[in-house]
Formats: C-alpha cells, sequence, structure tokens
C-alpha cells in the first residue's frame, strides 16, 4: 500500500480492505512481534512468564490528547508509550505490555500516522515493552483533533515491593528526579500563540530504569507518582491526603530550568501546577534517602535529582511549602484547567 501524501478516509476505519491495508502498512510493519502478529481480536499472554517476574500484576490506562501533535523533545506518540510506562513504573512495576487505540480523524495525512507509529516503535524498544494489541476508529472530519490515542499497560510488581501514597511516614524525605515544567512550557512555546521563544524541549522519557535504579537501592521506597497533569504541586497533595500526613517542601529546593522560570514569571503560572512527561516524586525512608538520591544522579534522567521537603510529624493533612521569602505558603490541588491539552 503506497502512502504517499495520502489522508486517511473514513473506508480506513470501516473494518474493510482499506483498514487492513492501513493497519499492515503503517501498524503491523513497525509494532511486529509474536504477540501481535496474528492480528487476532486479543493478544495471549504466558502466565507462567508473568509470575516468573512478579507475584502482581499493575494494570494501567490512559488516553493522550496533545495539541501539537509533534512538539520539541516529542510528539503524540512517544508521549503515549512513556506516559503509560511511567504509570505502571511508578507503582513499582516492570512494564511489559501495552495495547493502544488510535481515534483518528478523516483527513489526517498518512505520512503523519506513519510517523507517529515510528516514534512509538522506538519508544517502546527504550522502555522495552511490547505493543500486543490495538484498535482503530476513523471519525468524520471535525469530529476529533486529527488524532487521539488511548494505551492500556500491563507489568509485573516483584516480589517485597509496596509503592502506595498511603505509604508516607513522618520522617519520610521528598524527592523530585529532575526539573519541573519543562513539558508544559514546550508546548506553549510550541504552539505559537504566545509571545515568546524557548529552546527548551519537552522532557518525555520513560523512567522505568530510573525507578530500577531508585528500588535498587531501597527496595522499601513508600510511595512513587509521575508529574503530569496537575504538577508536582496536585501530586504531593494526593500523597498527603492518601497517607493523611503533612508534607513540607522547599521552593529554593525545586529544581528549575532558568527558562522554566522565566516563562512562568512572564505569563504569570505558577511552576508547582505545570506539567512534565518525565519527572517523578517519591517519598522514601530518611535513612535511605541520600543513598537513593545519589543512585538517582548516576542515572541520565535523574541527573538533577534533588531532596526538596519531608513529611512531618504534626500539621494539617496536606502540603506546605517554605517560600524564598521566609513565609509559607498551602499548596492545594489544582483547580481547574491552567494549561489545556498538555498531554
Amino acid at each position: 500500500m503506497s502512502t504517499a501524501k495520502q489522508t486517511i478516509s473514513l473506508a480506513h476505519g470501516a473494518g474493510g480492505k482499506a483498514m487492513h491495508d492501513l493497519i499492515e502498512a503503517v501498524f503491523l510493519s513497525r509494532f511486529d512481534n509474536p504477540h501481535l502478529r496474528p492480528l487476532d481480536d486479543q493478544a495471549k499472554l504466558n502466565l507462567a512468564d508473568l509470575t516468573a517476574r512478579g507475584d502482581r500484576l499493575a494494570l494501567t490506562t490512559d488516553s493522550f490528547v496533545v495539541d501539537p501533535l509533534f512538539f520539541p523533545g516529542g510528539d503524540i506518540g512517544r508521549l503515549a508509550i512513556c506516559g503509560t510506562v511511567n504509570d505502571l513504573a511508578v507503582g513499582g512495576a516492570r512494564p511489559l505490555y501495552l495495547t493502544c487505540g488510535f481515534i483518528i480523524e478523516e483527513g489526517l495525512e498518512i505520512a503523519t500516522l506513519e510517523r507517529v507509529a515510528a516514534s512509538m516503535r522506538a519508544a517502546a524498544d527504550e522502555a522495552g515493552i511490547a505493543i500486543v494489541a490495538g484498535d482503530t476508529k476513523v471519525v468524520e472530519r471535525g469530529s476529533a483533533d486529527k488524532l487521539f490515542i488511548n494505551t492500556t499497560g500491563i507489568g509485573v510488581i516483584p516480589p517485597g515491593i509496596d509503592v502506595a501514597a498511603g505509604n508516607a511516614r513522618p520522617g519520610d524525605r521528598v524527592i523530585v528526579s529532575g526539573p519541573l515544567g519543562d513539558h508544559g512550557i514546550a508546548i506553549l512555546a510550541a504552539r505559537g500563540k504566545l509571545d515568546f521563544e524557548t529552546t527548551l524541549v519537552s522532557d518525555c522519557r520513560p523512567l522505568h530504569a530510573l525507578v530500577g535504579t531508585m528500588l535498587d537501592a531501597c527496595p522499601a521506597i513508600r510511595a512513587m507518582r509521575d508529574i503530569t497533569r496537575g504538577g508536582l504541586g496536585t501530586v504531593l497533595s494526593e500523597i498527603a491526603h492518601a497517607s493523611g500526613r503533612a508534607i513540607e517542601i522547599d521552593e529554593a529546593a525545586l529544581p528549575l530550568h532558568p527558562e522554566v522560570r522565566s516563562a512562568a514569571e512572564l505569563l504569570g503560572l505558577d511552576v508547582l501546577y505545570l506539567a512534565c512527561e518525565g519527572a517523578l516524586a517519591a517519598i522514601v525512608p530518611a535513612d535511605a534517602a541520600e543513598r537513593i538520591l545519589a543512585a538517582m544522579q548516576r542515572h541520565p534522567y535523574g541527573r538533577n535529582a534533588a531532596l526538596i521537603g519531608e513529611v512531618r510529624a504534626a500539621g494539617r493533612i496536606g502540603v506546605t511549602m517554605r517560600t524564598t521569602f521566609g513565609g509559607r505558603r498551602s499548596v492545594d490541588p489544582l483547580i481547574g484547567e491552567q494549561l489545556p491539552r498538555i498531554c
């Protein structure tokens, strides 16, 4: 099937030859593996292989609707893989398999779809995860914004790993894996609707290997979350309320690229609520914090990891921040939609 300068038509979602040719040319040619190759209505996974790797199954699902589809540092395809991998990884799971569903708007260039699929394959290879099943639907022109992707990820959690938001304990330390807000500012700049330029790129990347490094350093990590929609403020608020604890962070310790700080000041944005797509927050035992931090900083995706706070023995449930002016401010979950369509 030649796809040069062709666009998606409703026939590509009708279940017939056009759809079969699209799947063969765009998806199967790039995602090919023994689980996907039969093109059955389901993937058959070996239970013995799963149980040999862990004693619990981890399952997550997500949808990706970013605008624009391609942005500095990534695209909707890489975003879909990394976002799903990271949701599994921060639960202590080893990501293994992924399914993907494509909602495609009539008129999308097939070359664009090919580019997205190639990016997904490259990200999946980096993450060591196989795309084992999928689906395509085509909607009429104007019924979607070019391309939406839905994913489901499967992983296994090794014995002895218990990472959950409710596990935070007094005295635990708070670590973030790297600079905050790169993705949110890169997306804003890529839209070209604001009067500023930046060389900043999205931090879109899979965190499974970094998490593995952290768990090797300390299997007793309490909690982890990837910092996506809602930013660091929302993530830490969720952990605080799930565990019934007070968390205090230090504004001066927050890792930020100068471009993010400047753009946030220019646009009146709060860096605590800017989105990331390749950063995580972790709650770790105090006696292991320096060891975990050192291990993270030896990994390429944790080079700028920082200790930013601790879980307090007393105080109002929630998050507070010591400001650079010497005061304290309450950090609540994000209210409303600050940066639409960032993931």
